[in-house]
C-alpha cells in the first residue's frame, strides 16, 4: 500500500497544477482563523465574529469543519485531474506495462482519496484547537473534546465527496467534463428535490426521508449549518416566532449512507478501469 501511495503522491506532486491547487487548498483552509479578527461597525451596530462564540468548545468543531468542507473543491479538482491525466499522460497504461494491476491501479487512487481526506481532518483538527483555546471561553477538557463526532463526518463527507469525483474522472476521462457533471449532478439533484418537496409531498417529511439517499445531499447532510445554533441567531428566531427546533447531530444513518455511496463508487471505477480498452 506504502508502495502505490507513493506512485501516487509523486504523479500530484510533480504536476504544477495539482501542486499548486493542493498548497492552496491548505492555505485556505488556514484562512477561517481571520474570521476572528472581522470587526463589523456601522452606528451602533457592531459585530465581532470570535465575541459571537463562533470559536467557542464544542461548537467550533461543527462551525469549522462545515466552512472547511466548503473548500473540498479544491482537492476536488485535484482528484479529477489526478485521474484524468492517467488518460491524457499515458501513465495508466504505462503502470499496467510495469506490472500494476488494474485493481491495484484504482486502490492507489482510492488509497490518495483517503490520504486527503485524513490530512484535512487532522488539519483542521489541529488549527480548531488553536482558535478553541485562543478564543474559548470554556475550556476544560471535557468541553473541550465534546462533539468530535463532527470530525468523524468531516472525514466520512470528504472520503464519500472525493470517491465520487474519483469515479467521475474515471468514468468521463476529462477533468473539465467531470467537473462540469459534478455541478449538473448537484442541479439535478436539486431539481429533484424541489419536485418531490413542493410537488409530490408538499405536507409532509417523505421528500426529505428520499432525497436524504442521494449521494451529494447524504453528504451534505453529514454537517448541517452550524450558524441556527449561535445564541444571537436564536434570539431572532424567537422574537419572530419561529419555533422550530433543528436537528444538528452527526447520525450514523447518515454516515452509513454515505460509506454505502462511496463502496459503490470504488467499485463502479473498478468495473469501467477492468472492461475498458485502455
Amino acid at each position: 500500500m506504502k508502495r502505490l501511495l507513493a506512485i501516487e503522491l509523486q504523479k500530484i506532486w510533480k504536476n504544477r497544477a495539482s501542486r499548486v491547487l493542493t498548497i492552496s487548498y491548505f492555505v485556505i483552509l488556514s484562512f477561517i482563523a481571520l474570521i476572528a479578527s472581522i470587526n463589523i461597525n456601522i452606528g451602533n451596530f457592531q459585530l465581532h465574529f470570535a465575541e459571537m462564540g463562533i470559536f467557542n468548545f464544542p461548537f467550533i468543531w461543527h462551525f469549522n469543519t462545515y466552512i472547511a468542507a466548503i473548500l473540498k473543491f479544491f482537492l476536488a479538482i485535484v482528484i479529477v485531474s489526478m485521474m484524468a491525466n492517467e488518460y491524457s499522460y499515458g501513465t495508466l497504461k504505462q503502470n499496467l506495462i510495469d506490472g500494476m494491476s488494474k485493481k491495484e491501479f484504482v486502490l492507489s487512487k482510492f488509497l490518495t482519496v483517503v490520504l486527503f481526506a485524513f490530512v484535512s481532518t487532522v488539519f483542521v483538527f489541529v488549527m480548531s484547537l488553536i482558535l478553541g483555546f485562543s478564543f474559548s471561553s470554556y475550556t476544560e477538557l471535557g468541553i473541550v473534546f465534546s462533539d468530535m463526532d463532527y470530525l468523524l463526518g468531516y472525514f466520512v463527507k470528504l472520503v464519500g465527496f472525493f470517491s465520487f469525483c474519483l469515479f467521475l474522472g474515471v468514468l468521463v476521462k476529462r477533468s473539465a467534463f467531470a467537473i462540469g457533471f459534478l455541478f449538473v449532478w448537484n442541479i439535478i439533484e436539486g431539481i429533484a428535490n424541489g419536485i418531490l418537496t413542493f410537488k409530490i409531498f408538499p405536507k409532509s417529511d417523505t421528500a426529505s426521508q428520499i432525497t436524504r439517499f442521494f449521494p451529494l445531499e447524504s453528504m451534505s447532510n453529514l454537517i448541517v449549518e452550524p450558524f441556527t445554533r449561535l445564541s444571537v441567531i436564536k434570539n431572532i428566531q424567537t422574537a419572530v416566532g419561529d419555533t422550530n427546533v433543528k436537528d444538528y447531530d452527526v447520525h450514523f444513518s447518515s454516515i452509513l449512507i454515505v460509506l454505502v455511496w462511496t463502496a459503490l463508487f470504488v467499485f463502479l471505477s473498478h468495473k469501467i478501469i477492468k472492461k475498458r480498452d485502455l
